[in-house]
């Protein structure tokens, strides 16, 4: 099962309860893998939240039984430094300092930080030293918030 069809299957549990499934990371190996599941909610996310998840998500894990092999569940909060995956945590977080890779070179660079100015579905458009750079979401390898001060 890929990590998509693996999120397709928890996101319904997950929004049950109340809480937005903002990442899953899926990594299996020979000497044991891991699930990690990142959620939050507009109040944000505490420990009580975390271990609600994951018991409702184990049990769902234990029935379907689509992960082969030994793993870890871990069920976390996005922390300050969140991951931004889906056009409405970008459209969230416009106006916050941003980090973002791109698995391709834009203009001539691959990492930029700066000011996130706008999203659509198909692009950002973060302000580095003054300069506005379009980026394409379907090309952007990782975006994260930078937390104040960092």
């Amino acid at each position: 099962m890929t990590s998509d069809e693996l999120r397709e299957m928890l996101e319904p549990t997950v929004e049950r309860l109340g809480y937005e499934l903002t990442d899953l990371e899926v990594r299996l190996g020979s000497k044991g893998g891991l699930v990690r599941a990142t959620i939050d909610k507009p109040e944000g996310i505490g420990l009580d939240d975390c271990e609600k998840v994951s018991l409702a998500v184990s049990a769902l894990l234990d029935v379907e039984d689509p992960v082969a092999g030994e793993y870890n569940l871990e069920v976390s909060s996005p922390g300050l430094d969140r991951k931004l995956t889906k056009v409405e945590h970008f459209q969230r977080f416009e106006g916050q300092i941003v980090k973002v890779t791109m698995r391709f070179p834009i203009e001539g660079r691959r990492r930029f930080r700066g000011k996130l100015l706008s999203s659509n579905d198909e692009n950002i458009v973060v302000e580095v030293d003054g300069e506005s750079h379009s980026l394409p979401l379907a090309t952007l390898d990782t975006a994260r918030l930078v937390p104040d001060g960092a």
